[in-house]
């Protein structure tokens, strides 16, 4: 499935998103600015290994739906009344995206929060999600991943790109596995 277009024709992210989202809410202002964002710094790093041949189009895709999610959960901040804790979107975002028949880009959505997230980190930290490797897999979604660590939610900061410095040191606040993690990420995209 590399193309959406020849699976639905006329079909686009955004299409999706107004399916789940009242066009004039905050919850899809924030939505969709953050992922146009996410999907920009995807497209750059994507350039940075065009030799590893990563799926540009699924990219771009896949980073416009990767929060899709958020609408079911309790974050009133960016427009959000669901019943769900914030951190719960990426799996329920999965579940939405594998019953619209999109397999591939619903393991972006629960395999992109932070650095990836182990059974571990969800058992020792007691997070309200399925216990189960929520680590990126593929090159796409590693792109993805990172792409996101350089945005916030936040309504005053959505476009103000993150920087390595604070990137690394949010990272290193979840633990030496996150940490290291980034830092092989900005080895492998050559931003260091």
């Amino acid at each position: 499935m590399r193309a959406l277009a020849k699976k639905r024709p006329g079909w686009t992210p955004l299409t999706l998103l107004k399916k789940y989202y009242d066009v004039n809410s905050l919850a899809y202002r924030i939505l969709v600015t953050h992922s146009t964002c996410v999907k920009q710094k995807a497209l750059f790093l994507t350039e940075r290994v065009s030799h590893l041949n990563p799926d540009r189009q699924f990219i771009a895709e896949a980073a416009m739906l990767h929060d899709i999610g958020i609408f079911m959960t309790n974050s009133p901040k960016i427009g959000c009344e669901g019943e769900h804790h914030y951190l719960a979107h990426g799996y329920l975002g999965r579940e939405l995206l594998e019953k619209e028949g999109l397999p591939r880009h619903a393991l972006v959505c629960e395999r992109h929060t932070g650095a990836g997230l182990t059974v571990d980190d969800i058992r020792n930290q007691n997070l309200p999600l399925p216990h189960r490797d929520m680590r990126p897999q593929s090159l796409e979604e590693q792109i993805v991943c990172f792409a996101d660590m350089f945005y916030s939610k936040n309504p005053e900061k959505l476009k103000k790109e993150k920087s390595l410095k604070k990137i690394k040191k949010q990272a290193a606040g979840f633990g030496e596995r996150s940490l290291n993690q980034v830092n092989e990420w900005i080895a492998l995209f050559g931003l260091e």
